[in-house]
């Protein structure tokens, strides 16, 4: 007797079927949110000041950056 009554049991071809719609709409997703951060931040340029100062190991060499606009 087959007492598997698992309304919500997707298994063989179905599931894998569900499983790679699935996996494909989150990489869609992935896809276009990162090219709009992307093309959000394509035009935001940076400047260096004061370059000579700048130390290979340092905390401060963030202060070197500013925005050029």
């Amino acid at each position: 007797m087959n007492e598997n009554r698992n309304v919500w049991a997707l298994n063989g071809l179905t599931g894998g079927l569900i499983a790679t719609g699935i996996l494909l709409s989150i990489l869609a997703a992935l896809t276009v949110g990162a090219i709009g951060v992307q093309s959000a931040n394509s035009e935001n340029y940076y400047k260096i000041v004061n370059e000579k100062s700048i130390k290979m190991f340092s905390t401060e060499n963030s202060k070197h950056l500013v925005d050029a606009k």
